[in-house]
């Protein structure tokens, strides 16, 4: 896992910002631990938040790219998720090497929206 040194929301492309901007608001609108949103090698963009059901528990990382899955997405260009967390879990970035590879950035923010870390997927 790489991480970036000082992280910053001026560094990220507009695209990164959208998703960072999307995976805040389901975490937000649906008032769970975490929001997440990936965008697909064709720049669709999925999000989700925590599942937490009794038979059913999803981070919300490892939900966004099912969906990406589901919807016929083959390759990954880049994942957010918002948390209060410190860092990715290792399950999450996992997923998104799955669909993406090692190299796909996972960019990491807080619950103010401000991003904390990047790392890769690998």
């Amino acid at each position: 896992m790489t991480q970036s040194s000082q992280p910053s929301s001026d560094d990220l492309s507009a695209e990164d910002r959208k998703i960072i901007t999307l995976a805040r608001s389901a975490r937000a609108r649906n008032g769970v631990a975490e929001g997440a949103a990936v965008r697909d090698e064709t720049g669709r963009t999925y999000v989700a938040g925590t599942v937490a059901l009794p038979s059913l528990e999803l981070s919300a990382l490892r939900t966004a790219v099912a969906m990406a899955v589901a919807s016929g997405a083959t390759s990954l260009e880049a994942a957010a998720v918002v948390s209060a967390a410190d860092a990715a879990a290792e399950e999450d970035r996992a997923a998104v090497r799955d669909l993406g590879g090692p190299g796909t950035p996972v960019l990491l923010a807080g619950p103010d929206g401000a991003l904390r870390a990047t790392v890769t997927a690998g």
